[in-house]
């Protein structure tokens, strides 16, 4: 798929004009799975997020299996000249946090997935700030969103892209050419909790599911075991968006910091989501 599937909108086609052929001669693929993506319905993709290129490989996986990806981001990219243009006329998610427009996100994934397309989200809600790049705490919008549609939610795993592009890096590595890993699992099981009331202790065991397999898919591209426990920046003074820094004593003895930022106008302060 060079231009993009032909259902794809043009400022899509547009970008996988000019970004594809860059993915594809200054790394290499490794690519796994792809008869776990639904051909014949809406589903979320989740994935693991280890480096600011970690959409544009995600986008290439799903891209070339015919699949156009619908990311939910960060309002701040969509207002960069031009960038936003193309991220607006490609159908892609703005994300306003901790204002009266977050819930405008969930509502517009939600109509995305039931109109059968493919939302990409980032469930740790910004780059892992665990310190070998495993998964971190998981946010809940991707379980709100398969809770309130029933649709699949399909672990996506990626590693590769860090070795272009570290973590909060500005100097990308692209010689030698490196492999960028990609593995896409089976369906999370969440059958169990669809048509329950959506309580806190819902989204929480559907996000660790959710997490769960991620990290499983992961373990099997990197061939180690992932620590036990799930990290947690706030247990390490970490911020929790943005570039990690060290939480400062006034942030710490602010409420609405030591809480993760909202991300859908109703969420509880302990779930949230907030996408990088």
């Amino acid at each position: 798929m060079r231009t993009g599937p032909r259902h794809s909108p043009p400022a899509y086609r547009f970008a996988v004009t000019v970004l594809r052929p860059l993915l594809m001669s200054l790394t290499r693929r490794s690519w796994t799975g792809a008869e776990s993506l639904p051909r014949d319905r809406g589903f979320v993709a989740v994935s693991n997020h280890i480096s600011h290129l970690d959409p544009f490989v995600l986008a290439h996986f799903l891209n070339d299996e015919g699949i156009v990806p619908h990311f939910l981001g960060k309002v701040e990219v969509f207002r960069i000249p031009f960038v936003g243009a193309v991220l607006r006329g490609a159908d892609q998610i703005p994300v306003y946090r901790e204002t009266g427009q977050a819930s405008d996100a969930y509502r517009a994934a939600v109509a995305a997935v039931e109109d059968g397309k493919c939302v990409g989200i980032y469930p740790e809600g910004t780059v892992t700030r665990e310190p070998n790049l495993w998964p971190m705490r998981g946010r809940t919008g991707a379980a709100r969103i398969a809770l309130a549609t029933g649709c699949p939610v399909i672990p996506v795993a990626q590693w590769g892209a860090q070795e272009v592009l570290g973590p909060y890096s500005h100097r990308p590595s692209v010689l030698p050419r490196h492999t960028m890993q990609v593995s896409a699992g089976e369906p999370v099981d969440l059958a169990d909790l669809q048509g329950q009331p959506v309580t806190a202790e819902v989204l929480a065991e559907a996000t660790e599911r959710i997490m769960a397999a991620l990290t499983r898919q992961l373990e099997v591209l990197r061939g180690e075991t992932a620590p036990e426990g799930r990290y947690d920046p706030r247990d390490h003074g970490i911020t929790v968006t943005g570039r990690p820094r060290a939480v400062t004593p006034s942030e710490r003895s602010d409420p609405k910091s030591r809480a993760h930022p909202a991300q859908w106008a109703d969420d509880h302060p302990d779930d949230v989501e907030d996408h990088a």
